[in-house]
């Protein structure tokens, strides 16, 4: 379907095109009549110096030659003739028509008739002619007649002239159509970049501040937005209660548990099962926060400040555990994801990084001309490529050596695939061992 902007573009030429078109029309028939009558007045004019001429040449017409004194009229062909009739059928002719006649309407009356005949070499003509009493009482037909190739060009000269005019009109009529297509869009856009803002902030639209057309889809807009954000903060605070209902049972079985292990029972496979347990809920409850808000928010979170305070609270770690956490992160980065999701996928990163490093791991973020890219790095065993796409997987552990529940990975793609992220596993070219990066777009 056609957008609003290529609607309004395409109705505003083609509404333009027909308003040039029909105006070509009407100017370029009134140009034709136009010429028309000034070449029949220009026409009858010459015929009446012709009877001028003859009503003193009456007894000799010969000598109309002399009197009509027309350069034309003494070339040969030339395009311009006179020629007059007297009663007794003889035809006196201007040297321009040579040997030839002109032909006479067949119902002439006493007006002057002025009509399309052909003269010489079959030369398309316009002539004016009328049946002349004079008071000596002799009858005479006096024609004139000019080619009509004079006629063509008088008006082709006209049109051309015309044409730059018409096209400046056209031209004028485009950019009419593309402002006017700014202006019936102009509210559009600012409606849509208004929804985007009052999301994040939590403000109602103003119906005033739109045209009356747009007004009613306002209204309607702010009651979409009342339910959207109800329907995310309850689903929110519905993970949230989940989460919290859930803490106590499992810290109940932990201390059984822990109880049981001090009696001497071997509770390492319950332990190990409820903190799966604890790990798959978390994921879920992560899932489930992040596809209500991923799609939905446009606020945008501090990443730079988000990598730094989980730089200091890890390096911590680091150094219980004899390692190293270097940090490099450009400043001022702005991702378009909730703090705390964006903050729990660093975390996993981290963690996983500081569990699996010999001595060293490293966090960077930087702009890249698609978004951000954040990276985590370590200089442990790695994953081989063949395992990546396993490791990535819900609930896979590739290796049971090192405290875990195999989902830190899983849960940060999850969470990043809500906000149109993506995470990609390689090999550290720094550390040689896993890479861990992550592209959001802004």
């Amino acid at each position: 379907m056609l957008s609003l902007r290529q609607r309004a573009l395409l109705g505003g030429i083609a509404s333009g095109a027909l308003s040039v078109g029909v105006g070509t029309l009407v100017v370029f028939s009134y140009i034709n009549t136009r010429v028309l009558d000034q070449f029949d007045g220009a026409l009858q004019d010459r015929h009446t110096q012709l009877v001028v001429g003859l009503s003193v040449a009456t007894d000799d017409p010969e000598t109309l030659r002399e009197l009509i004194f027309d350069p034309a009229y003494s070339t040969p062909y030339s395009g311009r003739y006179w020629q007059v009739t007297d009663s007794n059928g003889a035809i006196y002719t201007s040297a321009s028509l040579f040997d030839e006649t002109i032909a006479e309407p067949p119902h002439a009356s006493g007006e002057t008739t002025i009509w399309n005949t052909s003269g010489p070499d079959g030369e398309a003509l316009r002539s004016a002619y009328q049946k002349i009493t004079f008071e000596d009482g002799t009858e005479w037909g006096v024609t004139v007649a000019e080619s009509r190739s004079e006629l063509i060009n008088e008006r082709s000269a006209a049109q051309r002239n015309l044409l730059p005019v018409f096209g400046l009109v056209g031209l004028i009529g485009v950019a009419s159509s593309l402002l006017l297509m700014s202006a019936i869009v102009g509210p559009l856009r600012k409606l849509r970049a208004d929804v985007a803002h009052r999301w994040d902030q939590g403000d109602d639209l103003v119906p005033e501040d739109y045209p009356s057309e747009v007004s009613p889809l306002v209204e309607d807009l702010n009651k979409l937005l009342h339910r959207n954000r109800a329907i995310v903060s309850g689903s929110r605070k519905q993970a949230a209660d989940l989460a919290h209902a859930l803490k106590t049972p499992a810290t109940i079985l932990r201390n059984e548990l822990s109880e049981l292990s001090d009696a001497g029972v071997d509770t390492e496979p319950a332990e190990e099962a409820l903190a799966r347990i604890d790990a798959q809920l978390g994921r879920s409850l992560a899932r489930m926060r992040a596809t209500n808000t991923g799609e939905l928010t446009h606020s945008r979170t501090d990443l730079s400040n988000s990598v730094e305070r989980l730089s200091r609270l890890f390096s911590v770690m680091a150094e219980r555990d004899g390692k190293t956490l270097v940090s490099d992160c450009e400043g001022g980065l702005l991702v378009r994801m909730d703090p705390q999701d964006i903050e729990e996928v660093i975390g996993n990163l981290l963690d996983n990084a500081l569990k699996w490093s010999r001595t060293t791991f490293q966090i960077t973020a930087r702009r890249t001309d698609n978004g951000i890219e954040l990276c985590v790095e370590d200089d442990g065993p790695g994953i081989p490529e063949s395992a990546r796409d396993e490791a990535i997987r819900s609930g896979s552990r590739l290796d049971t050596s090192v405290m875990g529940t195999g989902l830190g990975l899983s849960i940060s793609v999850d969470l990043l695939a809500a906000y149109g992220g993506k995470l990609e596993l390689g090999t550290s070219r720094r550390l040689g061992g896993l890479a861990c990066e992550v592209n959001i777009t802004t």
